[in-house]
């Protein structure tokens, strides 16, 4: 586990931070830092070391924004790796990320629609890369088709002011919930709210993510009532909640899915964070007090390994591997796959050698030895003398 916390006098604390897998099989992380006295907010460029789990001591690259009220707020990164929207005080900006061997560089393209829109709580590309969405603290939500900017959805009220959002894994939907409570599905297609999840008037839904296996369509939310806090799963077939759990048994402030959507992660506003493998619905990896009982603002799984990276206002940014099994890798599948063909023809080899062949049975009265079991069944009609063998 690696973290990151920030000397006073020095360059700003870190405010949010993202993983961007390149196209060359490069990991990297970039983090965003508030400004610092003199020092303006900075966006830095980091590799990770798969092996280590950890980044590198020092930025590879680094960005610095000249503007007032420019610190980053957060981070959405395009899935080819290629373009990253930053969400600032005064609306988006976008970076395009170029990189050759170890020379990596930062450049700032304009965004139109979203320039000056103001602090977006909530940003979020479709798997495919094909939508963008973003979610405003004054409550509006924008849908735009990329990388043509055209609006898909424009919608000044969609909330009082956004909590979270995600956008299905075949970007047909998108789910947003609000400070007060409630959440909406919205068919993005159509560019229209199509349903709001049912709750009690004591229930609050706070954070939400849709599942990625591809298999099992679910909505997971976590549902606060009272002082208790569950994460609630919903049916996308029908928009009815079909369970419930009590994991993490405090507020939880931050909820993330693995790419491969086998685990979830929360986060505490104490600090904390804990790992759960959905097909069980069990935690298998928690860090208590990893961020020292500050709120986790952010926490992010790693598109290739089983590492997720968390983010909170007083102690920046934390690398943690997590404590769950290792995942097969390509070559170690084509690995076992060519064990069990050479066990196969092995096995087949033996058989063979130690086995009587069929064309080699000794044959007539004078047999030399005979086999355990008779090759033919002899007829009654037939004497030994009139046999045709």
């Amino acid at each position: 586990m690696e973290v990151e916390e920030h000397a006073a006098g020095q360059e700003g604390p870190v405010t949010c931070a993202a993983w961007i897998r390149r196209p060359e099989n490069r990991l990297l992380v970039i983090k965003g830092r508030a400004g610092s006295g003199a020092v303006p907010p900075l966006l830095e460029i980091f590799s990770f070391d798969a092996k280590t789990s950890s980044l590198s001591p020092a930025p590879l690259a680094k960005f610095a924004i000249r503007e007032e009220g420019g610190d980053p707020l957060g981070f959405a990164v395009h899935p080819s790796g290629d373009e990253i929207v930053c969400s600032t005080a005064k609306g988006c900006k976008l970076f395009e990320l170029n990189s050759q061997d170890i020379d990596i560089r930062l450049l700032a393209k304009d965004l139109p629609p979203l320039q000056s829109v103001g602090p977006q709580k909530c940003l979020a590309f479709s798997t495919d890369g094909s939508k963008f969405a973003t979610g405003g603290m004054d409550g509006h939500l924008r849908i735009l088709q990329w990388p043509s900017l055209q609006v898909l959805l424009d919608e000044p009220r969609a909330h009082k002011s956004f909590r979270d959002m995600d956008i299905s894994l075949d970007s047909e939907f998108l789910v947003s919930t609000s400070i007060d409570g409630s959440a909406r599905v919205w068919k993005i297609s159509d560019g229209v709210p199509l349903v709001s999840l049912t709750r009690t008037p004591d229930e609050k839904i706070e954070c939400c993510r849709f599942s990625r296996d591809g298999m099992k369509p679910f909505l997971f939310c976590t549902v606060q009532k009272g002082g208790n806090v569950v994460t609630a799963v919903w049916d996308i077939s029908t928009w009815n909640r079909i369970g419930y759990k009590r994991i993490l048994r405090k507020p939880i402030s931050v909820l993330s899915v693995s790419l491969d959507g086998k685990y979830l992660a929360l986060g505490s506003h104490d600090g904390d964070i804990c790992v759960v493998e959905v097909k069980k619905m069990a935690i298998c990896h928690w860090s208590k007090k990893l961020h020292l009982g500050a709120r986790i603002t952010s926490i992010e799984f790693c598109p290739t390994e089983r590492v997720v990276i968390s983010t909170s206002n007083q102690w920046g940014a934390a690398v943690t591997k997590l404590n769950v099994p290792a995942d097969w890798k390509e070559w170690q599948i084509y690995l076992l796959l060519l064990g069990l063909f050479l066990a196969s023809a092995v096995l087949f080899y033996i058989i063979h050698e130690n086995s009587d062949s069929f064309w080699n049975f000794p044959l007539g009265r004078n047999q030399p030895a005979r086999p355990l079991m008779q090759a033919f069944v002899r007829d009654p009609q037939f004497s030994d003398d009139q046999s045709p063998w």
